[in-house]
């Protein structure tokens, strides 16, 4: 019998093929927008994820003033380099500590010049952060210390000033100072902020401050702390350190800030699933659009066939023949309209996240999910329209004209 009507709601479908498409048409919108938006939002927060990471290993970074709402200030004294010594010595849980100074200057070389952001440090920023020298070396221990002006550049830099030549052992003008590039980085590309990591110059801390900043601020500090060590341990012993080296009172406010580049994640992630969540939630709306299409066009197709109806009860169909009939066809159509939705909403994501240059990740539990709320409307829907023609009268019927 369920052949039957399988077989019977086919060729009605085929009958109004127009009709049918355009009664289907919320389904499909409804779960291609469910899938696209969770798919999207998946591959957003899977790129938010991997460039947070490309940030640095079990990172804490640790800034002079409070930042947050309600909380901004910026008129603390800064860090020195006193302060990234204390840390690196007192603390035992960590495997580097890397000071940092930012400026944004230009740089020239030739008849080519670009604005980028120059960083003084020391070798621990490689450890802080990750990076790794296609090229070249690190800074030695006397550059270090005796604030010789040799840089290490981003590809970035590589890739507007000297092109296709090799950089090592060419001189780069960054301001008015002119220091030898001894090392290139390799490429990390942008980060989730659309900030691109490549375009920068590393300095020798001591050479920065000389020549570059005029002072001995410390803007940063990066502290990466052991494999296996609670990062959340390592805060309070930061936070516990320079309370003490600034003389921060108990019971007194912090003037700095020390955050955990774990929560940062865990936040952004939370985030973008919520906000993942929300859009499927409003495209799955139009499911319901679709489900009441579907009701009120089987309704007009009960009142078009009410004779057709009349013929089969009046020769001997059961009422749970009609009744399946009927709930069978609103099933079927709302199934195609699902697997059209799937496919669609596949081929936006696909295109989209290939322009948003996002990783392209399909849910197979939210494609299920969708697939089975498709069918599940199709039975809520035409539930009613099945009953009202299996309870139609015979002899009412056979007089409908």
């Amino acid at each position: 019998m369920l052949f039957e009507a399988i077989k019977l709601a086919r060729q009605t479908i085929q009958r109004n093929a127009l009709r049918s498409f355009l009664t289907i048409l919320g389904v499909v919108i409804g779960v291609a927008a469910v899938i696209a938006m969770v798919t999207i939002g998946n591959g957003t927060t899977a790129k938010v994820t991997a460039d947070l990471a490309k940030l640095g290993t079990n990172l804490l970074f640790a800034r002079p003033g409070q930042f947050g709402p309600g909380r901004a200030s910026t008129d603390a004294k800064p860090f020195n380099m006193n302060d990234v010594d204390a840390l690196k010595s007192q603390l035992l849980d960590v495997r580097a500590v890397a000071p940092v100074a930012q400026k944004s200057v230009k740089v020239v070389y030739r008849a080519e010049n670009r604005t980028t952001i120059v960083t003084g440090t020391d070798n621990d920023y490689f450890v802080t952060g990750d990076w790794l020298l296609a090229a070249g070396r690190q800074f030695l221990e006397g550059e270090i210390r005796g604030g010789r002006a040799a840089c290490i550049i981003g590809q970035t830099v590589r890739e507007k000033l000297f092109g296709y030549a090799d950089p090592i052992g060419q001189n780069l003008r960054v301001g008015n100072v002119s220091c030898e590039v001894i090392g290139l980085l390799e490429t990390k590309g942008q980060s989730s902020t659309g900030l691109d990591q490549d375009d920068t110059v590393l300095l020798p801390l001591r050479a920065f401050h000389r020549r570059i900043a005029g002072n001995t601020d410390v803007g940063t500090i990066l502290v990466s702390a052991k494999d296996g060590i609670d990062t959340a341990k390592v805060q309070v012993d930061i936070e516990r350190l320079l309370r003490e080296r600034r003389h921060i009172s108990p019971g007194a406010e912090d003037d700095f800030s020390v955050r955990d580049m774990k929560q940062l994640v865990q936040t952004t992630v939370g985030t973008t699933t919520v906000l993942t969540g929300l859009l499927g939630a409003v495209a799955a709306v139009s499911l319901l659009v679709g489900g009441i299409g579907i009701m009120n066009i089987m309704l007009v197709s009960v009142t078009e066939r009410t004779r057709e109806i009349g013929i089969r009860l009046a020769i001997g169909a059961l009422e749970s023949q009609v009744l399946t009939q009927f709930l069978v066809e609103a099933v079927v159509l709302s199934l195609f309209g699902g697997l059209i939705g799937i496919l669609l909403g596949l081929g936006l994501a696909w295109v989209t996240t290939t322009g948003l240059n996002v990783p392209f990740l399909i849910d197979p539990t939210i494609v299920l999910i969708a697939f089975g709320f498709s069918a599940l409307v199709g039975v809520i829907f035409g539930y009613f329209p099945a009953r009202r023609a299996a309870g139609l009268d015979p002899i009412e019927a056979l007089r409908h004209e």
